[in-house]
């Protein structure tokens, strides 16, 4: 192998570490949204007026059931755009688990929607089942992908430049 060779995978293998470390990084991102997610549904369950089957509540009907709703869209095209950068990288773990998070997320939303129509315990019930679910999917990723700046090939760990 030439030196073009070695210094072509090299950079290749450089590339690649990026991607893991920038999905990394998102997942980050993502886990801190769901928490977030999280505290403002809890926040509305605790203080806000909930729905009865005769009564459903408008997503927009407080501040803190506005801001679950958008940071419930943020948190959809963010999974996405997640997806899409696992599928650039091939990496096949960041694959499943960011589709799986993805997937995740949509079900919570659909049964939020089914919640604030009818305040269906097990609406409420599916909300939480898959944050919870979708949060370990982020997590793993979180924990399974290198940390950025890392070199994995020097034998210290000491941060590249």
């Amino acid at each position: 192998m030439s030196h073009a060779d070695t210094a072509t995978t090299v950079g290749r293998g450089q590339a690649r570490a990026g991607r893991l470390a920038r999905l990394r990084m998102s997942s980050l991102g993502l886990v801190s949204m769901l928490i977030i997610e999280f505290i403002l549904g809890i926040i509305y369950n605790l203080y806000g007026t909930a729905p009865t089957a005769k009564k459903s509540i408008g997503l927009f009907s407080s501040p803190d059931m506005a801001l679950h709703v958008i940071l419930g869209i943020l948190l959809f095209l963010a999974a996405a755009v997640q997806l899409v950068r696992a599928v650039g990288a091939r990496h096949a773990l960041s694959i499943w688990l960011s589709a799986l998070g993805l997937a995740l997320i949509v079900a919570a939303g659909g049964a939020g929607l089914g919640f604030a129509g009818n305040g269906a315990n097990g609406a409420s019930l599916g909300m939480a089942l898959a944050f919870a679910v979708a949060l370990a999917c982020y997590v793993g990723l979180v924990f399974a992908l290198p940390p950025g700046g890392v070199s994995r090939g020097s034998s210290e760990g000491s941060p590249t430049t």
